[in-house]
């Protein structure tokens, strides 16, 4: 399993203790010293809604003032693949190849079944 995220965000400390806590093994994937492309982004979103995918609570979306851009689907996707800190945080790739996206201890409990 891999982990995307980056060690600072609050959401993708609480999942790693959460993994740490629980003996599940991860791989994990600094989206700051490593960015993703758009490769990474279009698997994702085959999996999730771009709604879900983009942070629109984060502060790079209100620092780039995207919400005054309207942005489309394309728009956003185009966003995400320049700027991964705009991808809401954790991005959880499970073994069986789907993905879930934020941190949720009620869905990680149940995905994990603890």
């Amino acid at each position: 399993m891999k982990v995307y995220g980056i060690k600072t965000c609050g959401s993708v400390k609480k999942a790693l203790k959460f993994f740490e806590e629980n003996d599940i093994r991860y791989e994990f994937h600094d989206l700051k010293k490593e960015p993703i492309g758009c490769e990474k982004v279009d698997e994702w979103l085959k999996k999730a809604d771009i709604e879900t995918l983009m942070n629109k609570r984060g502060t790079k979306y209100r620092t780039l003032k995207l919400k005054e851009l309207n942005l489309d689907e394309n728009g956003m996707r185009e966003w995400l693949c320049k700027e991964n800190l705009l991808i809401k945080r954790p991005v959880v790739e499970l073994d069986n190849g789907d993905v879930v996206i934020g941190f949720d201890e009620d869905k990680y409990k149940e995905i994990f079944g603890i």
